[in-house]
């Protein structure tokens, strides 16, 4: 929500590749892949008309019991088959929220089955996001974020996003009742800041040693984003569950899911008397499943996820170009997405890119890119020869 007047929005009105037009003509090199998910870039036509096909079939149906369809099973068969479980199950839902939700009440219901129900405790880093539901409201940690609704979710800790011994602290103090720790592996709406070397591995190993479970939120890293199919196997650290979506189908329309290895689905469904009462209408949404199958396979046809490699090498040398000539003062990223430290308030640099013809993201002091993996290499170079114009002219 927002208290602009309606005027002063930018009206886009059309896309294609990595440019946006608005509705006065005006071009913009989309460098966020509108919000952290255009893998493919806009327009493309394998997908498109994936969608238009299965229009003409089934364009929705519930995933209820008794009921499924053809597109949810294949979408789910596909994400299963690029995700660091091969062997575990997938739950369709509909936006990153969601599945950050559904994951949560997934970790709680795990630890009730087997007869541990004190474990409720959910432990959160500073900077993370998991969306606006009130579970993922609750276990960011965006302050700002969590202000001015009343009370949220209770049993819910903050750690530190990069020390790793305060958090061995706080496990051995809460281990015995912490059910898991959600964490991104790159965290994204808190500033795009990658974890520092042994983290992610350090977590994994609290949660082993002291029975937790850990949730991967791979909502901006899944697909492709950091150089890997997913953060978890670009840092060599595999969760008990990771949640997806905008990469999913590159936004071309919502899914999103949660992902548990084979373990953690064994237990959960290890009493087939006891149903999950848990799902959403949208669930296994036929349409939107056949458009997550369609951009996995062009993501694997065009090696998108190579090209975000790519990217990162082409980012890092225009970033270390402006850090030698201190227009700016640090940066950070891998692959496909990439922030930049500037001094100051970042949001009027970024109306500044815009007015320039480059979308990208203010975040504190700090402006944010997460292009889609199709930019070219020419592209980036006139991001980069923009951001260096805007910022000199401060």
């Amino acid at each position: 929500m927002s208290n602009k007047a309606e005027a002063d929005f930018i009206n886009i009105v059309s896309a294609k590749d990595c440019t946006l037009i608005d509705d006065q003509g005006k071009q913009y090199i989309d460098a966020m892949a509108s919000l952290w998910l255009c893998q493919i870039g806009h327009g493309n036509s394998k997908v498109i008309n994936a969608i238009k096909d299965q229009l003409d079939h089934l364009q929705t149906y519930n995933t209820f019991d008794p009921f499924t369809n053809t597109p949810a099973a294949e979408a789910a068969e596909t994400i299963r088959r690029v995700s660091p479980h091969p062997e575990g199950r997938v739950f369709l839902g509909c936006s990153g929220s969601e599945a950050v939700d559904t994951a949560l009440k997934l970790a709680r219901m795990f630890h009730q089955r087997r007869g541990d129900p004190d474990r409720q405790i959910i432990i959160r880093r500073t900077a993370g996001y998991h969306g606006v539901n009130i579970g993922g409201t609750s276990v960011q940690g965006i302050e700002p974020n969590r202000i001015g609704w009343g009370d949220l979710l209770p049993h819910v800790l903050e750690i530190p996003n990069d020390d790793i011994e305060e958090t061995a602290s706080l496990f051995a103090q809460h281990g015995a009742r912490i059910a898991a720790v959600i964490c991104e592996p790159v965290q994204g709406a808190g500033g795009v800041i990658v974890p520092p070397d042994g983290y992610l591995s350090g977590l994994r190993r609290l949660c082993d040693q002291h029975g937790s479970l850990l949730i991967f939120d791979e909502v901006i890293c899944g697909f492709g984003r950091t150089g890997e199919w997913f953060g978890s196997d670009t840092f060599g650290v595999k969760p008990d569950m990771l949640t997806f979506a905008k990469g999913v189908t590159s936004g071309y329309l919502p899914l999103s899911g949660v992902i548990t290895s084979k373990e953690l689905n064994e237990e959960l469904t290890s009493n087939e008397a006891a149903k999950l009462m848990h799902g959403y209408t949208y669930s296994g949404h036929p349409t939107a499943a056949v458009a997550a199958i369609a951009n996995i396979e062009v993501i694997e046809s065009e090696g998108l996820v190579a090209e975000a490699q790519r990217i990162g090498k082409q980012m890092e040398s225009g970033f270390k170009a402006l850090l030698g000539d201190s227009t700016i003062e640090s940066f950070r990223g891998i692959g496909g997405i990439w922030a930049c430290e500037i001094g100051e308030d970042s949001i009027p640099a970024r109306n500044e890119m815009i007015k320039n013809g480059i979308v990208c993201r203010g975040i504190g002091q700090a402006l944010a890119f997460c292009p889609p993996l199709i930019i070219t290499n020419n592209e980036i170079g006139i991001i980069f020869d923009t951001l260096s114009d805007v910022l000199k002219k401060r």
